[in-house]
């Protein structure tokens, strides 16, 4: 093949334009995201029963939908939550590799057989099925900066205007507004209702009546008697449009005769029909609108529609009004991205000036930077045909790719300058020889690399999603290599190389001495080198010895190492919880929060950009109590001091607790590394009440979980996300009493529903968008207890009856949000590991503290972990499965290239030479740089198959030869010796330009440098040592080897020599 292309350069040269070409095509067309669609679809189904308690919620709704979720396929599973204010909301996790639609019509159709069960006000609401990722994308604060418009006229407007429109955008999953739209609002008086002897469902039947659109039909409809010229529709009654019309409704007549409206028992406004929430931005009243990503769609695509849908939407805003992004993720993935270009860029420069050291002319550098382009963008090419993006991932095999690719270019051009200068031949001549003594080389090192990393393509779950972004890209550019450099860099040698002039005088100038100098050093380190082999032969036992020592290290820091899943970054967005005691109002709550926006805006004023807080709704929950901030951070550029960094503001941030005495804790967190699996980072445990012993005795056994964790050393900021139980008014009818007085119970509990809860009667139509009529009790009468003795119910007789003739109430306790998991009742904590320790060891911190609690007299519990958690547990099982498989692959394939069952053993015992690097470099830049996201994470475990590949090659090399130079006729140990000796140099010049191609990585900082590290560090230990070793081991290896199993010269009738 080679010697084809050695003669007509112009063809391969066309092979190389072309996949330059497919590349360049591509790349202009390949979407780019941080990481690929990793997250598990996931289906979410919520609905509202207005006025309802946790109980009852979880009672009539949730239970009624988990129990017709069943036969879905694919399902990994269900949780669930149900709030106090009558939200129900039921997750579902499909497995990875399920369509997302698919799964939401399932649902849906799973869903159609419990509607009809629900109660009549849920069905009313309508029940949603949605599919999102799990966290927002970005959140845009919508507020007035010189404070013309109130809080609700900007929520109207955000609802009416802005929110439809963002959802319609191509990539936009889910809207979530915070703050709701006007609604006509009737404020009942119950003084004034009892007067009348009018009861709250007098009011909605008048409503229901009066303000209602009736279809008539028309003048002179078909079919009409003859002659008739008039043809009109008819119009009755509609829809009301203002307070005015409202207040106007009539009632009654009173025995006088006078009329009784709507005004003299009520109070009607234009309100908000959500009273729920109280969004701020940098402390002035705001709108919020939170987008999450739909499943599958490109983070910066979708951001750049979005920013271009408000463009369009701003020319009509009111004046006064003002949006700004209080959240986005996009910039960073654009940095991350970035980031991983430059490195890309500098491995380039740094290959290219190791290689102009080594062979020491343009020409013969110019030959492997060549393949460089070509192979990077004909990857691309290949990668877009598996649905690959550009994303952190496939760069990073890119980066590692560089090292790999040069690799075999280097070691053509480097055999063809020694068969030159050793036989004084023409580059042509010298080519085709330097091809025949290394095509086998080359494709063995191929396909072994190949190997190592195929094996990860077949891995399930989330981390299969992950490994195979790697393994495809770079098992692409080295079979793309081994291509260019069987056909392209054949050709280029023969074309460019010049001959050896032996006559030609020696040149002075600044290189030459240099290289003169360099020369000589270099011959002399490996005379030195060959010495130190030979030393080694000969004393056998000692290098059995040192190897052990070396493996023995090896096993002691593997297990010393902690393990995560993935590395924290700092976003640029630090998320802070905010809860207080249970029932506190919605008022304390936006006072904790104001003291805590003053001091991130002034306290921290250096590194905090903006904050956009929510009172009433966090991811714990909705409730009174709860609340949550989006405190977004300068530039990364801006913050390159320490105490700017994300780590510093968490701990400092911390500090809140001591100050704010009202809050039961604030928690500033960090964002996860990937952010659709979760919405925080550090561990998710659902606690689980297996045996049905009620909510009582779950909260206990959390209780004691939660305290043996905050002893616990390895833990940090645990906490149960959820809310705490709160004090509820339960409210008993004596049904006899009411019964003698002749009240029926569907009135008493109308009454109580209107009066307390509200009640959604219809609609009326504003400034041309429909919208919802409320009707409930007059915020003072409904403060107390005791408020509840001011509304009177109508009997059979026509006579008010007060509630306390047949009503007595009593305080009891209950939880405000009830969650369930995999259909039984739970409780979820979550926490981090504390610092400098991996997630993998505080999860199993959390299991030793469940695990004690039958001996604490707390049976029946059991724990699963859900989320980011359940990833890594499913990730960290795969691991050394991965590792073996591939170790068996390099071996099969080495076996069948050498023909021989004992070689590859030769070849396999270097492996932990270089692990050992690995390992040891990653563990020491832990504890030296104090950089937690140095540890076993998945980008780890990548470096590692990398190493184990660069390992094998080097060994290749030498032994390729060795067993060449054998079967000629020379002695094992002299073969050996010389072999060594003739690929030195090759082997450190791929060592260094590998080593250099990943050093950018270790060195990276600002956005994504977390990830960078984890890879940077692995490899560049594993390059050192797997050469630095193993070029002494290597030899001994294959003597050892060689020396147990004897070679048999092979008899004539060798296929090989025949032909």
């Amino acid at each position: 093949m080679a010697k084809f292309f050695i003669h007509r350069p112009i063809f391969a040269w066309v092979i190389a334009l072309v996949i330059m070409l497919a590349g360049i095509l591509t790349l202009t067309k390949m979407p780019i995201a941080q990481y690929p669609t990793i997250a598990p679809p996931k289906v979410t189904i919520s609905a509202t029963y207005p006025g309802a308690s946790a109980q009852t919620v979880e009672n009539t709704v949730t239970q009624i939908i988990e129990q017709q979720m069943n036969g879905l396929d694919g399902l990994r599973y269900i949780s669930s939550n149900s709030a106090g204010n009558g939200q129900a909301s039921i997750e579902l996790n499909f497995e990875q590799g399920i369509d997302p639609d698919i799964a939401q019509v399932q649902v849906q159709n799973k869903l159609q057989s419990a509607t009809a069960l629900l109660p009549e006000d849920v069905q009313r609401q309508g029940v949603k099925v949605t599919k999102s990722g799990a966290s927002f994308m970005q959140v845009i604060a919508f507020y007035s900066p010189d404070g013309s418009l109130s809080g609700s006229d900007i929520k109207d407007y955000v609802n009416s205007n802005i929110s439809e429109p963002l959802s319609r955008v191509a990539g936009v999953g889910e809207v979530q507004v915070f703050g709701g739209s006007y609604a006509m609002r009737i404020w009942l008086d119950p003084a004034k209702l009892t007067s009348y002897q009018l009861t709250p469902s007098d009011i909605s039947t008048a409503l229901n009546a009066q303000n209602a659109q009736v279809a008539v039909g028309q003048l002179g409809g078909a079919p009409a008697v003859d002659g008739q010229v008039l043809n009109a529709t008819v119009n009755a009654q509609s829809l009301l449009q203002t307070p005015e019309q409202f207040r106007n409704i009539f009632l009654k007549n009173t025995s006088t005769g006078a009329k009784v409206l709507l005004k003299d028992v009520a109070r009607v406004e234009l309100g908000s029909d959500n009273y729920q929430f109280d969004s701020k931005f940098d402390g002035k009243p705001a709108g919020g609108v939170a987008i999450k990503l739909a499943t599958g769609a490109n983070a910066l695509d979708t951001a750049k529609a979005v920013e271009a849908r408000l463009v369009e939407l701003r020319k009509n805003y009111p004046a006064g009004l003002k949006d700004k992004l209080a959240y986005d993720t996009t910039p960073f993935i654009r940095l991350s991205i970035e980031s991983v270009v430059h490195t890309l860029i500098e491995a380039i420069v740094l290959v290219f000036i190791v290689m102009f050291l080594f062979l020491q002319n343009w020409r013969a550098t110019i030959i492997p930077t060549l393949a460089v382009p070509v192979v990077v963008l004909g990857t691309f090419a290949v990668i877009n045909l598996f649905g690959f993006t550009i994303n952190t991932l496939t760069m990073f095999a890119m980066v590692l790719a560089i090292g790999l690719l040069v690799d075999d270019a280097i070691v053509v051009v480097e055999n063809v300058e020694r068969v030159m200068s050793e036989e004084h031949t023409d580059p042509v001549t010298a080519t085709e020889q330097s091809m025949q003594q290394i095509s086998g080389a080359l494709i063995g090192i191929t396909s072994v690399l190949s190997a190592v990393f195929i094996p990860m393509a077949f891995f399930s779950g989330t981390t299969g999603v992950i490994y195979r972004q790697f393994s495809i890209t770079l098992v692409t550019a080295m079979v793309l290599s081994l291509v260019i450099a069987l056909t392209f860099t054949p050709a280029l040698c023969a074309t460019l190389l010049k001959q050896h002039d032996p006559n030609k005088k020696e040149s002075n100038h600044i290189f030459a001495r240099f290289f003169r100098w360099f020369n000589r050093t270099f011959d002399r380190l490996s005379h030195g080198y060959q010495n130190g082999v030979n030393r080694m032969l000969h004393h056998k036992i000692l290098s059995g010895i040192l190897y052990a020592a070396i493996f023995g290290i090896l096993v002691l820091f593997f297990v010393k190492l902690p393990s995560s899943f993935l590395p924290e970054e700092d976003q640029g967005v630090v998320l802070t919880l905010v809860q207080l005691p249970p029932n506190a109002s919605l008022d304390r709550t936006g006072k904790v929060i104001d003291t805590m926006t003053n001091y991130f805006m002034n306290k921290e004023k250096d590194s905090v950009e903006s904050i956009f807080t929510v009172a009433g709704f966090s991811f714990t929950g909705v409730g009174q109590n709860a609340g949550l901030a989006f405190v977004k951070l300068k530039d990364w550029s801006a913050r390159t001091t320490p105490e700017t960094q994300i780590g510093n503001i968490i701990q400092r941030g911390m500090a809140l607790n001591m100050i704010v005495k009202d809050a039961s804790y604030i928690m500033p967190l960090q964002l996860p590394a990937m952010p659709e699996l979760g919405v925080t980072a550090g561990f998710n445990l659902q606690l689980k009440d297996s045996s049905g012993q009620g909510h009582d005795k779950l909260i206990a056994a959390r209780n004691a979980v939660l305290g043996m964790a905050s002893q616990d050393k390895r833990l940090m900021g645990v906490r149960p996300n959820g809310q705490e139980d709160t004090p509820q008014y339960q409210i008993n009818i004596d049904q006899a009493q009411a019964g003698a007085l002749g009240v029926s119970i569907a009135d008493i509990n109308n009454t109580m529903s209107i009066a307390w809860g509200g009640s959604y009667v219809n609609d009326f139509v504003d400034r041309g968008r429909v919208k919802k009529v409320y009707v409930q009790g007059d915020s003072q009468s409904r403060m107390m207890p005791e408020d509840l003795n001011k509304w009177y119910v109508r009997n059979s007789a026509g006579q008010m009856v007060p509630f306390s003739a047949f009503a007595t109430g009593e305080w009891t306790y209950g939880s405000p949000r009830l969650e369930r998991y995999n259909g039984v009742s739970s409780v979820n904590i979550q926490g981090s590991p504390a610092t400098g320790v991996s997630s993998g060891d505080s999860m199993k911190a959390m299991e030793e503290i469940v695990n004690k609690l039958p001996s604490m007299g707390l049976q029946g519990f059991d724990y699963e972990w859900t989320g980011l958690s359940l990833e890594e547990r499913e990730s960290g099982a795969q691991a050394p499965f991965l590792y073996a498989l591939s170790l068996l692959i390099v071996f099969l394939c080495l076996a069948a290239l050498y023909e021989s069952w004992s070689i590859p053993f030769s070849v396999l015992l270097v492996v932990p030479l270089g692990v050992v690097g690995a390992v040891l470099l990653t563990y020491l830049g832990m504890v030296i740089k104090g950089d937690p996201n140095l540890s076993n994470n998945i980008y780890f475990q990548v470096a590692m198959i990398a190493v184990i590949g660069l390992s094998a090659k080097n060994a290749i090399l030498i032994v390729e030869f060795a067993k060449e130079l054998q079967e000629k006729g020379e002695d094992l140990l002299e073969a050996t010796l010389h072999a060594a000796k003739m690929r030195l140099r090759p082997i450190i010049m791929t060592t260094l330009a590998f080593g250099f191609g990943v050093l950018p990585l270790a060195l990276a900082s600002g956005a994504g440098a977390g990830s960078q590290h984890s890879v940077g560090y692995g490899v560049l230990g594993g390059v050192i040592t797997s050469t630095l070793l193993g070029i002494f081991f290597i030899p001994i290896f294959f003597v050892w080897i060689r020396g147990v199993f004897k070679y048999k010269p092979k008899t004539v009738n060798n296929q090989e020599h025949r032909s």
